[in-house]
């Protein structure tokens, strides 16, 4: 008798625990995303953002972008070279003008690159944004603080919406062959066990086909910008994505029901402003991808 009972306590609370994975696992109903982790908010792609957003009641997913320096380490940040808008060097001062393009994070060993502060300077384009001494941190040490967070505040999992920047014209320059660039950052998120919360979305279509076939249980999103109908872009991608995400002006109902009817989820971006999130909303997209995550999970 002890042995059923001891039988029976095991499966429930096996079952108890596959039903819990099974609903942090599942993308949720409308993806609330914060870009690059909320930049009208905080300093973009930081570790700062993301554990500050994530207090945020209803935002769901953190939105960022990944770029490979010269010694192979995956980082969190969007432009291909240290920008000067909000970017200061290790000793403080300003980058000119002139040096846009001095210092390429692909031509840049990780230590170089840290030594850079991207959150004191002040950034006209974000006026709100809360300013404090920042650095472009490791994909896998930015994981392990949002992991971490979660488990501290006994949040639900947030999923992750990674960015690979690259293009063809980049390759060599600005990125690794895309080949390199998808093994060195797939290596990352399954050494830290998060695969079945993450999307890698891109405007180099090339990445995610390679993902789609060498990872087909990764979910995958394709970012488009242009005046291509919704069968032109899947027909460019050869093949149906997890998600679709157009910048959010390319959005209408004709596109949400073509993309709803194949099985494709649409994700807009950056939509910043309470009408451009309600307009949005109203076409039934499957979530909206903002600068501001405070005036997302507050509009309706």
């Amino acid at each position: 008798m002890k042995f059923k009972i001891a039988v029976t306590l095991f499966c429930a609370a096996s079952m108890s625990a596959s039903v819990s994975f099974a609903q942090q696992t599942k993308f949720p109903a409308f993806s609330a995303e914060a870009h690059r982790g909320g930049r009208g908010l905080y300093p973009e792609n930081t570790i700062t953002a993301m554990l500050q957003t994530m207090k945020i009641d209803g935002i769901t997913t953190l939105e960022m972008d990944t770029h490979i320096t010269k010694d192979g380490k995956v980082v969190v940040t969007h432009d291909d070279y240290l920008s000067p808008a909000f970017m200061l060097t290790p000793d403080g001062k300003e980058i000119p003008a002139t040096d846009a393009k001095k210092y390429p994070v692909f031509g840049m060993d990780y230590n170089d690159l840290k030594a850079f502060d991207l959150g004191s300077k002040y950034f006209d384009s974000f006026p709100k944004q809360q300013k404090s001494k920042q650095y472009i941190p490791l994909l896998a040490t930015l994981i392990d603080s949002v992991q971490a967070e979660i488990k501290k505040a006994k949040h639900k999992q947030f999923f992750y919406n990674i960015e690979t920047k690259c293009s063809e014209k980049g390759d060599g320059i600005t990125n690794p062959e895309p080949e390199v660039f998808v093994k060195l950052l797939m290596d990352v998120i399954e050494k830290k066990k998060i695969t079945p919360f993450v999307v890698i979305q891109s405007f180099d279509k090339r990445t995610i086909q390679i993902i789609n076939k060498k990872y087909p249980k990764v979910k995958t999103s394709f970012l488009v910008a242009n005046k291509k109908s919704y069968e032109e872009n899947i027909a460019d991608l050869g093949y149906k994505p997890f998600i679709l995400s157009p910048v959010w002006q390319m959005v209408t109902e004709e596109l949400v029901n073509k993309a709803h009817a194949d099985g494709v989820k649409v994700i807009p971006w950056t939509a910043n402003s309470a009408e451009e999130i309600r307009k949005l909303r109203a076409l039934k997209v499957d979530g909206i991808i903002s600068d501001y995550p405070d005036v997302l999970v507050q509009t309706k």
